[in-house]
């Protein structure tokens, strides 16, 4: 404590602060938290004595009196007072009166003399309480006692104004002095401290509250004051510890006792990072007592000490950790400085490992705690280590961390085994590192199989692993003891095999005594026959491949007996099997094929394709048929066998009697002559079937075979072309284009069969323009299906095809133009033609309705009911049940138009037409049954009523058209009557006109 600050001054008029219980203001002087640079002038272990202050007049006196003879002292001096004055009145007056004034006025004197006297005790014990502190070199060692004995001794009253003054004046300066300066950090002591001295000097909270916030008060302004940013961070900081000290001095009662936030603006998320940052500061000061060898007794006192700075658990939890990362980033910088270090020797890789054990020991402790019955009781955070969020915690520091791990790995299996200890170990590291399970797998796996390789070579020179009578069983107890993946170990075994086989072909074969090497080396390290041929296959094969890729770039010239001995010797110097052999062969040799499929589709036109095909045709023949028989070392057996394969397709074919006919087909098979011309067949093994789609095998195909039907065309100057035939040779090369592309004999088949299909379709349409098939058009279409060569039934199929579609469209169009009736289609079906695929639903449907309308109108008042609704629906093939909708919604509308027209009729004197109108009505009628029609001149009615019995109807007819015309029968009997005479004077009437 800085004792100066507790000098009274005389010249400095102290603060003003107002106090809550007292209605006059209280002055106190309160000194501020000192600086980083006064702290730097002055070192903190010199500390001034604040002087004494001196008493001065009345104040001496009442410092020598004790209370009883200052009450009597101030009796005696107003009694004194009193009877002086009486005297002198009496003897300056000579009156009574004037005794008794004058005893009045100097016994007021007197008085207040008096009451001086006494006024001035409460500032004399305050002098002296401050005296009596400035004397202690440690004024936290005050006792309460001291400060009661003082007020006891002048008689006041600790809540005098003066003493309790002094007393908060006293508080606050040791306050200020216990409070470290901005650039400090609190002690962890500094609550204590204060709360013990309040109590000492028995100050109110209220009070001493007051001084706390005169003292941010003191801060806040000079923090105002300073135009320096780093003494404004000082202060800054000076007022965040003193709200932290302060809240926690008065604990809950803190809320209210300081008023933060209404009198210095601040909010109270501002006031949280207060107590936070300082918790968390003044909590990182007890960690850092924390070492390795941390006991549960220290755990305990952080918990503790964690609760008293008010921090929370996730704080402290972070902080623990932070500080436990701290320790074990020292010792993994120091083993990576050894391993880094350019003078390092073996013993610095153990010492390296040293390190990383006394991380392990400090992690396996942490662990310990945790999983203890009294965690609770610890401080938060104790756990397993780990570097995230620290120095190592990037990608700059994980090669050095992969360094460290790799030094342990090597060092755990130093001797030849990994103890189940080391294991437990390696994966705690590796969480404490942080490195990814795959990261550390590989560098286990790196040094494992290094030492794995390094005991089977060992065992290998001595013996023991031939000897052993389970070779397996040897492998997996060697996995066992290095904790090795077995799977992994069968990877190795095979790149030692591989490595073994790759020093053996390096003179280009497999002598007998590499076999036997490569035989005992596989029962040896139990390498499985799927292995073994595969790395056959990738070392052998590879330089087979080689020499194949040689032979086939020597071209159709070059493939000379040097070329062939070659071959021959790698096919079987290597020991491959045939099957491996073609199948390198037949890769190499396919793209070559591929390589002139591209340039025949890249051509100009049909004669470049062709050509290029013959190129790849040749280099089949000329080449890789020579490479076949090489390989498979039998060109007697190889020659006999390539015409039955070309054969095969013939025998094929000749199953169908019906495909005889088609000529490009008969041409490609061989005959005696064009073999004896061309020689020996190209091969078929290695074809491009399983390398081109079926689609564009054939079109390749078709693309030859139309080349071979066209011949070459030629261009000439003038925009004139020259075709050139050739023999029958070239079918042979199309048999042998479809052997390299893999079509079977039915593909082969099919191509031919669409080409004679699509060349007799063209001719067909043409003879078949109309429709029309005549005599004449059927044997021209025969003589063109000869010429084809296409079957019977595929020509039939076509013909019919082109008259139906012919067919469709005449009759389509004869529907449309009301050209075709019910006849003709009934004549259509009887000629087995498909109406219903020709002629739409919706054409037949306006057939229909224009027949019936046809029998409305014909005349004759005939109206079969079966022939209507059954016999035309059906031939029709529509619903019957519409059919009969149309039917009766014509018959109403028709019914009352015939009896328009026929009046009509009868006024123009048509009698004939009448009487067919009268019959379209009763036509209508029995297809609907009606009512009596109405109209407005009966007399016409009669008319056509008459006219239509002289037609001489049949009876049914006239009965019907009497009921449907409202005629009664006595007025038909009339008529019946009257009809001669009807009849002459219409026919007088007609001549008198004209």
């Amino acid at each position: 404590m800085n004792l100066s600050t507790l000098t009274s001054s005389h010249n400095q008029r102290p603060l003003l602060l107002p106090s809550p219980f007292h209605s006059r203001r209280r002055r106190f002087r309160v000194s501020l938290p000192r600086c980083s640079s006064d702290t730097a002038s002055a070192p903190p272990s010199t500390q001034q004595q604040s002087p004494p202050k001196d008493l001065k007049g009345i104040e001496v006196l009442v410092d020598k009196l004790s209370p009883p003879a200052r009450l009597a002292t101030s009796a005696v001096i107003v009694a004194g007072a009193v009877a002086a004055g009486y005297g002198l009145g009496s003897r300056f007056s000579g009156n009574r009166y004037a005794a008794l004034g004058g005893a009045v006025a100097l016994g007021a004197a007197g008085g207040a003399a008096a009451y001086a006297l006494n006024a001035s005790a409460p500032q004399v014990a305050a002098v002296n309480l401050h005296n009596y502190v400035a004397a202690f070199d440690d004024p936290s060692k005050l006792k309460k006692e001291d400060i009661d004995a003082i007020a006891s001794k002048y008689g006041v009253s600790k809540q005098d104004e003066a003493f309790k003054a002094e007393i908060c004046d006293i508080y606050a300066e040791f306050v200020s002095s216990v409070l470290p300066p901005g650039g400090e950090e609190l002690k962890g002591d500094e609550v204590d401290r204060i709360v013990g001295f309040k109590n000492s000097l028995g100050i109110d909270d209220p009070d001493a509250a007051a001084m706390h916030m005169e003292i941010g008060r003191k801060i806040f302004r000079q923090r105002l004051e300073v135009g320096d940013r780093e003494a404004d961070v000082e202060q800054r900081r000076a007022f965040q510890k003193l709200i932290y000290v302060s809240n926690l001095v008065f604990g809950d009662a803190s809320t209210f006792l300081l008023p933060w936030k209404r009198v210095f603006k601040v909010t109270d998320s501002q006031i949280e990072v207060a107590v936070r940052d300082n918790a968390q500061r003044l909590y990182a000061s007890k960690l850092k007592s924390v070492g390795r060898d941390i006991d549960a007794e220290q755990l305990v006192a952080l918990r503790e000490a964690q609760r008293l700075c008010r921090l929370s658990d996730e704080l402290a939890e972070n902080l623990f950790r932070e500080q436990a990362r701290k320790l074990v980033e020292e010792n993994i910088s120091v083993a990576i400085g050894i391993l880094k270090s350019r003078t390092r020797a073996v013993p610095g890789v153990s010492q390296a490992v040293a390190e990383l054990d006394r991380v392990l020991e400090f992690n396996n402790s942490l662990i310990s705690f945790k999983n203890h019955p009294n965690v609770d009781r610890f401080a938060r955070g104790v756990g397993p280590v780990s570097l995230v969020g620290g120095e190592y915690d990037g990608d700059r520091k994980i090669e050095d961390l992969k360094l460290l791990y790799r030094a342990y790995v090597s060092d755990a299996l130093s001797g030849g085994r990994l103890e189940d200890s080391k294991l437990a170990a390696l994966n705690q590291l590796r969480n404490i590192f942080g490195l990814g399970k795959r990261e550390a797998e590989a560098i286990s796996l790196d040094i494992t199989s290094k030492v794995y390789r390094k005991r089977l070579v060992q065992a290998a020179a001595e013996g023991e692993l031939e000897m052993a009578d389970s070779k397996a069983a040897f492998l997996q107890n060697l996995c066992d003891e290095l904790h090795f993946d077995p799977q992994k170990a069968s990877e190795l075994h095979e790149e030692i095999y591989r490595q073994k086989l790759q020093k053996c072909v390096v003179d280009g074969e497999l002598s007998e005594e590499d076999v036997a090497s490569l035989l005992r080396l596989r029962v040896m390290l139990c390498i499985p026959q799927q292995t073994v041929e595969a790395a056959h296959s990738d070392i052998c094969g590879s330089l087979f491949e080689k020499v194949v890729k040689e032979a086939i770039a020597s071209g159709v010239d070059g493939y000379d007996a040097e070329i062939q001995k070659a071959v021959r010797k790698a096919a079987h110097g290597l020991r491959l099997t045939r099957e491996v052999a073609m199948s390198i062969a037949s890769k190499a040799v396919r793209k070559i094929f591929i390589n002139y499929i591209k340039r025949a589709r890249a051509a100009g036109n049909r004669t470049e394709s062709a050509k290029e095909l013959k190129k790849m045709i040749a280099f089949n023949t000329l080449v890789v048929t020579k490479l076949v028989e090489d390989i498979k070392g039998e060109p007697s057996e190889i020659s006999a066998e390539e015409p039955v394969k070309e054969e095969e397709i013939t025998l094929n074919e000749d199953d169908d009697d019906e495909w005889e006919t088609l000529e490009t087909l008969k041409k490609i098979r061989p005959n005696e002559d064009l073999m004896e011309k061309l020689g020996k067949p190209g091969q078929t093994e290695i074809n491009l079937k399983d390398d081109l789609p079926e689609r564009d095998r054939t079109d390749l195909y078709k693309t030859y075979l139309l080349f071979c039907l066209t011949g070459e065309v030629t261009r000439v100057p003038f925009g004139a072309q020259i075709t050139t035939k050739k023999d029958d040779s070239e079918y042979l090369l199309l048999n042998q284009l479809g052997g390299i592309l893999g079509l079977s004999g039915n593909e082969i088949v099919e191509v031919h069969r669409g080409l004679a299909e699509q060349a007799f379709r063209q001719q067909a349409e043409v003879i078949l323009a109309d429709g029309q098939l005549t005599k004449a058009r059927v044997e021209q279409l025969s003589n063109l299906q000869k010429q084809v060569g296409l079957p019977q039934e595929y020509a039939q199929k076509i013909i019919k095809t082109i008259t139906t579609t012919k067919m469709a469209a005449a009759i389509e169009t004869a529907v449309t133009q009301g050209r075709l009736n019910i006849k003709q289609i009934r004549e259509l079906k009887e000629a087995d033609v498909d109406l219903d695929s020709m002629v739409s639903e919706n054409l037949r449907e306006i057939l229909f309705k224009k027949t019936i309308d046809d029998i409305f109108s014909s005349g004759t008042g005939e109206f079969d009911d079966e022939e209507v609704f059954e016999k035309i629906p059906s031939d029709l093939n529509i619903n019957k049940e519409k059919a009969r909708g149309v039917v009766h919604e014509l018959a109403r509308g028709r019914l009352s138009n015939s009896l328009v027209q026929a009046v009509s009729l009868l006024r123009q004197r048509n009698r004939g037409g009448v009487v067919s109108s009268l019959n379209d009505l009763l036509a209508c009628d029995k297809a609907v049954p009606s009512q009596p029609v109405s109209w407005e001149v009966p007399e016409e009615l009669a008319d056509l009523y008459s006219i239509y019995l002289n037609s001489d109807p049949a009876p049914e007819n006239l009965s019907r058209l009497q009921y449907l015309l409202g005629i009664n029968d006595s007025t038909a009997a009339a008529i019946g009557q009257m009809g001669d005479r009807l009849l002459n004077s219409t026919a007088e009437e007609e001549n008198f006109v004209f």
